[in-house]
């Protein structure tokens, strides 16, 4: 019997830290923020806005905070993902900001700042206290039954535009099933890690596919079924879509059998068609989608959708410029759900191509974090933490460009919503952690109270 592990660096070799190219990289993006701030104020009052040095100072004052915080808990992170959350972060604050100047009444940029300031906060607690990834691996189940309360709570409140997904206290409101994806990836991480070898080794053989027993495969199934179930009954589409596509990549990352991305495209077909014909409300968002102009014809005037499509369309290559666009008309989800036909309209198919751009870096920096890893938790964690911000970043630009019907979801970072924007200053953070532990010296010695890199026999 042989014991292998992923190689290590030689002992005296040291990675390099690149705290100073994340410090160069946050000025950037702050400053590209404060100028795109400036620009909207020049276009549409031909002044300066007189807050944008305040909020030049707030952004960059929550960048500092925020490097300092990994400069000295974590100072072998990737360099990328603090400046392309802050980039992300202050593009959607102008995008905002913006939107508000069409909608006095209705001023949605200083809350969205107050709750990425809240977001920039729990990402510095995470990214101080947060030792070692390893430890969550403790609280799997404590993880999935904390989920599954977020996520039962909002039924028993109102529904909000026929989902409900929200919990309103007051002028309080939050989403409870954006933190219940953190959870649920921990859960997923934590059960396949200590699973791997049953679900990729035993079982039987169906249609060449090989399905592991029963007793290995039934908690996790169960779990995930109840989860969607519960945001079905809320009509929340778009979060199920989600951790169905979250499911299936975490199983194939811990099986490495492709047969199970196959089973999960025919359940996710077969789901989305169910769905489609039974729920009226998301039958209705199907028939736009297979015809946004139908209103036109019928001589109603264009849905969201159909004037998503014609902001795009009047983007054009380099857009319209900050200020100049008409993407308001879209209506009350203008700020959230279709932000990025703002981006569109107003900067291109250029800037909305370098928005892309950033979401691909900050998930194939997350991916290569996870490969990099020894221990199979971090491994999945860090795949599922990065495979949420892709899967919603497929489903809403999928969505508002007509490449899938509408789920209702938050463009992370960009759109308006607070529980969205601090999941995923949380999620960030969490990146940010495991790619210290990749990148960083490994001690010959484990230190007292931290979970052991688990090592793979081999016969």
């Amino acid at each position: 019997m042989t014991a292998t592990t992923a190689d290590a660096p030689p002992p005296d070799l040291r990675l390099p830290k690149r705290r100073g190219v994340e410090l160069s990289l946050l000025v950037c993006a702050v400053l590209i923020s404060v100028y795109g701030y400036i620009d909207v104020g020049l276009t549409k009052n031909n002044a300066v806005p007189p807050d944008a040095a305040g909020y030049g100072a707030g952004l960059g004052v929550l960048a500092l905070l925020a490097h300092l915080a990994v400069r000295f808990r974590a100072p072998y992170a990737d360099p990328l993902f603090l400046p392309i959350a802050v980039l992300l972060n202050g593009l959607g604050l102008v995008l905002i900001y913006r939107l508000d100047l069409e909608t006095p009444n209705s001023v949605a940029a200083p809350t969205q700042l107050v709750w990425s300031t809240l977001g920039v906060a729990f990402f510095i607690v995470v990214v101080v206290f947060l030792r070692d990834h390893r430890v969550l691996q403790r609280y799997a189940y404590l993880s999935v039954a904390a989920a599954l309360v977020l996520m039962l709570v909002p039924i028993f409140f109102p529904a909000v535009n026929g989902a409900k997904i929200w919990i309103r206290l007051g002028g309080l409101s939050f989403q409870p099933g954006e933190f219940a994806k953190i959870l649920l990836a921990v859960f997923f991480a934590a059960y396949l890690a200590a699973n791997h070898n049953a679900l990729a080794y035993t079982g039987r053989t169906i249609w060449k596919l090989q399905l592991p027993t029963g007793r290995v495969l039934g908690p996790i199934v169960a779990i995930w079924l109840l989860s969607v179930g519960v945001l079905v009954l809320e009509r929340d589409l778009g979060t199920s879509l989600l951790f169905f596509g979250l499911f299936v990549i975490m199983l194939y990352v811990a099986t490495g059998r492709t047969g199970w991305i196959a089973v999960g495209l025919v359940l996710a077909a077969a789901g989305a068609v169910a769905v489609g014909w039974l729920e009226p409300h998301v039958h209705s968002r199907v028939e736009d989608w297979l015809n946004p102009f139908a209103s036109i014809e019928a001589g109603d005037g264009p849905s969201q959708l159909a004037q998503s499509l014609f902001a795009f369309a009047a983007g054009g290559m380099l857009g319209a410029g900050l200020g100049l666009g008409h993407s308001i008309l879209i209506g009350f989800a203008a700020k959230s759900d279709f932000i990025l036909a703002t981006a569109g309209e107003e900067l291109g198919l250029v800037g909305l191509t370098g928005i892309f751009l950033l979401y691909a870096l900050i998930v194939a920096r997350g991916y290569r974090a996870g490969l990099a890893l020894r221990d199979p938790f971090g491994r999945l964690l860090a795949i599922g933490l990065a495979s949420i911000l892709a899967l919603q970043v497929f489903v809403i630009a999928g969505g508002v460009m007509g490449l899938i019907p509408l789920t209702g979801m938050a463009m992370p970072f960009l759109a308006q919503g607070g529980s969205s924007v601090v999941t995923n200053w949380i999620i960030v953070a969490l990146l940010i952690r495991v790619s210290d532990s990749a990148r960083a010296p490994q001690p010959d010695t484990v230190e007292p109270g931290v979970v052991a890199p688990v090592v793979e026999a081999e016969l």
